[in-house]
């Protein structure tokens, strides 16, 4: 068996204009993942779970822009408006994202964003490198969500 090693690649917390719900809604939906998530060119193979959009158990291929490059996603957990957790594997490895969602003021949420790494030990020096593009990578695609959520269709991505 080979030995692993779990790698923090980043925390960043982002704020939201919108509501707390509003918010939580439109992150954890597959759906809507191309429209903020910078890496993305679409979702594939949807099989939604549960009652609600994104749900625990609900998977989807993520098709990136990087040919080849398409893990398979699950929602691991899902506290309505509070938490929400998704790992992705591909080939040998798999990442790890926590969102957790407060209101430190009223009409305004604030999301912080926690992503792991899984892969073998002997690839941790390599994967180190995530470490460092993996914060503002990730903080801007929340950002651009933020611009989706308070309607500025005009700053999120590019290509839409």
């Amino acid at each position: 068996m080979t030995s692993t090693r779990r790698i923090l690649l980043a925390d960043v917390t982002v704020p939201f204009a919108s509501r707390i719900e509003v918010t939580f809604d439109y992150l954890v939906d597959p759906a809507n993942r191309p429209e903020w998530q910078a890496s993305l060119r679409a979702i594939s193979r949807s099989a939604p779970r549960g009652d609600v959009v994104g749900d625990t158990g609900t998977s989807w291929t993520d098709v990136t822009w990087v040919p080849g490059v398409t893990p398979r996603m699950e929602v691991i957990e899902n506290t309505p408006h509070r938490r929400w957790r998704e790992i992705g594997t591909w080939w040998f490895a798999d990442a790890d994202l926590t969102l957790t969602f407060s209101e430190p003021a009223s009409a305004r949420t604030e999301v912080q964003a926690r992503a792991f790494l899984t892969v073998p030990t002997m690839l941790v020096p390599g994967a180190s490198v995530f470490a460092q593009i993996t914060p503002p990578a990730l903080r801007a695609d929340l950002r651009t969500a933020a611009r989706v959520l308070a309607g500025d269709r005009r700053q999120s991505r590019p290509d839409r």
